[in-house]
């Protein structure tokens, strides 16, 4: 059976950066190239929009009392999971637009140099060490993560723009809401706890498996 695997993250997502070690690690196992794809969360939304000042209290005041119950265990959640694997999470002051770290992504990816950049992003945002809504700032990473820069505020302005708008449109056609989210052919599976069903389908399409 031949298997196309995608996988969509988004670099606001703490639940997507703990999943791309599997991700690696299902690509490495099964000799599979997945096409990673950015999917920019509209969180405000879904869980209301928020700002925190210097003593955390929220500045905009639109999310109800039950959203700040899930977006509170959610960080609780992933931090438990960072700390037993020595990765770092902390909660962001405010909801990020992560789209031009994606069109940094698209950009590295053209230039077939996309590792560095993706784990450096996805690290340092964490760490609360990067301004991921700076142009500038972005591209810098891109230089520093071995990928010529050079073009990259044309490919913002213009075609990688439009790539990323397709990409969205093209992802929620194929039902995508949320990240990480893993498209095995045609077959959907979100959230970290859906990768054995997703392993089972691999396994069940080696060429030297018993049926």
């Amino acid at each position: 059976m031949s298997i196309s695997l995608i996988h969509y993250f988004d670099y606001k997502s703490p639940y997507a950066y703990l999943a791309q070690a599997a991700t690696d690690s299902l690509e490495q196992r099964y000799g599979l190239p997945i096409l990673r794809i950015p999917y920019t969360l509209d969180i405000p939304s879904y869980l209301g929009n928020a700002q925190l000042n210097a003593e955390g209290r929220d500045m905009v005041g639109t999310r109800n009392a039950h959203q700040w119950r899930r977006v509170r265990y959610s960080y609780i959640d992933c931090r438990r999971e960072a700390n037993r694997r020595g990765l770092t999470i902390r909660g962001p002051q405010k909801i990020w637009n992560t789209s031009l770290a994606h069109l940094g992504f698209l950009y590295a990816c053209e230039a077939h140099h996309f590792q560095a950049y993706h784990a450096t992003v996805f690290a340092r945002f964490w760490e609360r060490a990067l301004d991921i809504e700076d142009q500038a700032v972005i591209r810098r990473v891109l230089q520093e993560t071995g990928v010529c820069a050079d073009g990259f505020d044309d490919f913002v302005s213009g075609r990688g723009t439009s790539l990323l708008e397709t990409l969205q449109r093209e992802a929620e056609s194929a039902g995508v809401f949320g990240v990480p989210t893993w498209r095995v052919n045609d077959q959907l599976f979100w959230g970290s706890e859906r990768l054995p069903l997703i392993e089972a389908l691999l396994e069940n399409s080696r060429p030297d498996h018993a049926p």
